[in-house]
């Protein structure tokens, strides 16, 4: 297990890095999704971040056009007065937009990755890791869900949403970083990893991935002790049956996953057009791609 974890987070060898719009809905400058953002990098991406100026957790899919700043942007990230977006002053593929993550990512692709990237878009968006855990109901209230289902069913670009049950805001710049932002952005990096290395198309049409680390604590502060169980979103009390999984025909659902405890990471596979699960044969088209990760649920 940690010799496989260790060869998924090295660069994708033989192969250029992808082109990827990372996004959140805790703001441009907390410290989860700059983790991440570092890890991707060193990963060998081609990464652009365009998230908002401040916290925006909990607005699922408003999107609207950004209004200039009149206060400086969260953890004092940009200047009061800064305008409507902005950039980094030392790092271009650092972005804010004053307004919600379906905006950014708006942005993200529309503007600043297309600057950076020559008109090209994203290949893959990544939003998160979330500052909490988005399971079930609070599913379709997220913003980082909501931004990645923007990506899947608007913009027609595949999509991972990662959130974290380890919560607790931090800045961009917090010193010493706490493992739990090390440990997300080695597991999202990852999965990232696994899922651009499976080829191109890297998801199914109209589907995005749900992806909800537990807790960082214990023996789950070692990436290499994680799992990762394919589950559902909702509860399949009245669904038709889900792809055959671990011997049956109903994967469990992602809080049932987390529940479990045993450093297990629920993978769900969301339907773009409604913030549910899947039907049973896109979830089988994922499990092709990353079975050879996927472990059975221990409960």
């Amino acid at each position: 297990m940690r010799t496989q974890f260790i060869l998924s987070a090295l660069p994708i060898l033989g192969a250029h890095g992808a082109r990827i719009l990372q996004t959140n809905d805790d703001g441009w400058a907390e410290l989860y999704v700059r983790s991440l953002n570092g890890a991707l990098n060193s990963a060998g991406h081609d990464v652009v971040l365009s998230a908002p100026a401040e916290n925006k957790s909990g607005s699922g899919s408003s999107d609207e056009e950004p209004s200039p700043r009149t206060s400086a942007c969260e953890y004092n990230s940009c200047p009061a007065n800064s305008g409507p977006v902005g950039t980094n002053a030392t790092n271009t593929r650092l972005n804010w937009v004053n307004s919600y993550p379906v905006t950014s990512v708006r942005y993200g692709i529309d503007t600043f990755g297309a600057q950076i990237w020559n008109g090209q878009e994203p290949e893959l968006v990544v939003s998160g890791p979330n500052v909490g855990s988005n399971l079930f109901l609070s599913v379709p209230f997220s913003g980082t869900v909501g931004a990645a289902v923007y990506a899947s069913h608007d913009a027609g670009i595949p999509a991972i949403a990662f959130s974290g049950a380890s919560d607790g805001n931090l800045a961009f710049n917090t010193n010493p970083v706490p493992a739990r932002s090390t440990v997300y952005a080695q597991l999202a990096t990852q999965l990232t990893n696994a899922v651009l290395n499976s080829g191109a198309p890297y998801l199914p049409d109209e589907v995005w991935l749900n992806v909800n680390f537990p807790e960082v604590t214990g023996a789950c502060t070692d990436p290499a002790n994680f799992k990762w169980v394919l589950s559902r979103i909702n509860p399949g009390i009245i669904s038709a049956p889900d792809v055959d999984y671990c011997g049956d025909d109903r994967l469990p659902t992602e809080s049932s996953v987390i529940d479990a405890g045993g450093c297990q990471i629920s993978v769900s596979v969301g339907d773009a057009t409604d913030k549910t699960t899947a039907p049973a044969e896109k979830q089988a088209v994922v499990l092709q791609k990353l079975g050879s990760m996927l472990t059975c649920l221990d409960s």
